[in-house]
């Protein structure tokens, strides 16, 4: 398993580092050994998978915050039909921008990102589901379906994302073999 933290994550996550902000400290001097060596130690000698996921929560807890309470309103927020951003801020009596900022520092992503994202998972899923069903893709109903303004939009998140245009990614999932569920 892996952990990457963009940008400034691992400090939202686990809080603000205790040194001076100012001082060009690199963080591997502050120990004299990597401090995941012994969790990865520890790790190794866990055969079951569940169990070495609740050693590893139980590692973070210490280091982990509180959630922020309006964090855990998006965390939990589950309304296809609403806009968390407009509803939040409405609920909060905070304008707009308050909780869009809010989000992106806690999340590290905006709501617009991560709908963004949510929506071309949809896309792919909806390919996926139609290979699978050895029909034409209709690229009209996957736009539709998928909440795209047009065709240029569902072209231009595949190429952000996997950087292949879309009859590009068809062809390539039908070149590799798809085990298909009995």
């Amino acid at each position: 398993m892996v952990a990457n933290f963009k940008n400034d994550a691992f400090y939202r996550f686990f809080g603000n580092a205790l040194i001076a902000e100012h001082l060009p400290i690199n963080p591997d001097d502050l120990l004299p050994e990597n401090c995941f060596t012994t969790l990865w130690t520890e790790l190794n000698q866990i055969e079951d998978v569940k169990h070495q996921v609740n050693y590893i929560l139980a590692f973070c807890k210490p280091y982990l915050r509180e959630q922020n309470a309006i964090a855990k309103k998006f965390a939990i927020f589950n309304n296809d039909y609403q806009n968390p951003i407009k509803h939040i801020a409405s609920e909060q009596k905070q304008t707009e921008r308050n909780i869009q900022i809010l989000h992106k520092k806690q999340f590290g992503y905006s709501a617009k990102e991560i709908n963004r994202y949510l929506r071309f998972l949809k896309a792919l899923e909806l390919i996926q589901n139609t290979i699978s069903t050895a029909t034409k893709i209709d690229w009209f109903h996957i736009i539709n379906e998928c909440g795209y303004y047009d065709q240029s939009q569902l072209i231009h998140d595949f190429k952000h994302y996997i950087n292949i245009s879309p009859t590009k990614y068809l062809k390539f999932q039908q070149d590799i073999c798809v085990a298909k569920p009995k």
